[in-house]
């Protein structure tokens, strides 16, 4: 089990910054995440471009192929490199074409998209759990704790997974669905089964809820809030919905009863 990320490259730069107050100015050295451009390619076909933090990036590649609609299940999953060039190459048993009817989504820089047939089709069922509420606070802490840029940078967003009680991988990242892309990735990768909860620092969002409904996700959890279509998406699922999720206080707006007090 791996409660954070490894991390292969270097991931923060130190940049010296000019402290303004009324007492006057003063240098300070600060830590400032990577952020660097690496393209997906599925089948030798490039799909598409993001900015990442640079870890994880087999997790990430295969994620950001299924919230695009393009992976479906595991098993189409073959082969995944990462390749110095800054590449994500995946090989999959799947049709590389674009998805038709494609809606651009709220993610920053509107560069998302996820086609209508994702977002008005019907859901498998999910694979049944529930959380105690003192499981719940631990996840969170838990989850804060693994966080090692986030104090450092205050420019990270972050994603936990919670199975079998206790917290089983949590990634970070410059970009709230990239750090939730990553955990999708190593549930597709065989590293983590869907059963169990998802935590994020980002707003439940609809195309956020979507991908984690659509793979199996029973619980999903935020330290922010949902929109309607997020809401609207997680009663279609049947999935569970917690948001300002806090150590001591979580507010539920779908499904309470996965999560016991």
């Amino acid at each position: 089990m791996s409660k954070a990320q490894t991390y292969t490259t270097s991931l923060t730069m130190s940049h010296t910054t000019t402290v303004l107050t009324p007492d006057g100015a003063q240098e300070q050295l600060e830590q400032v995440a990577i952020e660097t451009p690496y393209s997906i390619a599925l089948n030798d076909e490039t799909i598409g471009s993001s900015m990442v933090l640079p870890s994880a990036l087999e997790e990430f590649g295969v994620g950001f192929l299924f919230g695009q609609g393009y992976i479906k299940h595991p098993r189409e999953v073959k082969e995944v490199y990462v390749c110095p060039e800054g590449r994500i190459a995946v090989y999959a048993d799947v049709d590389s074409s674009t998805p038709k009817e494609v809606i651009i989504t709220s993610g920053c820089g509107g560069t998302g998209k996820i086609s209508k047939e994702m977002l008005e089709g019907a859901f498998e069922p999910l694979q049944e759990c529930t959380i105690t509420f003192d499981e719940m606070g631990r996840f969170i802490k838990d989850s804060l704790q693994s966080s090692p840029l986030g104090p450092q940078t205050h420019c990270i967003h972050g994603c936990g997974f919670w199975q079998n009680g206790q917290l089983q991988v949590y990634y970070e990242d410059v970009g709230r669905h990239n750090a939730v892309d990553k955990v999708l990735g190593a549930i597709l990768l065989g590293r983590i089964g869907p059963k169990g909860a998802i935590y994020t620092t980002g707003r439940l969002t609809s195309d956020m809820v979507l991908k984690c409904a659509r793979i199996g996700i029973p619980i999903i959890m935020s330290r922010t809030a949902p929109s309607s279509l997020g809401l609207a998406i997680a009663r279609r699922a049947g999935a569970t919905l917690a948001a300002y999720a806090r150590p001591g206080r979580v507010n539920v707006f779908n499904e309470p009863r996965r999560i016991i007090c």
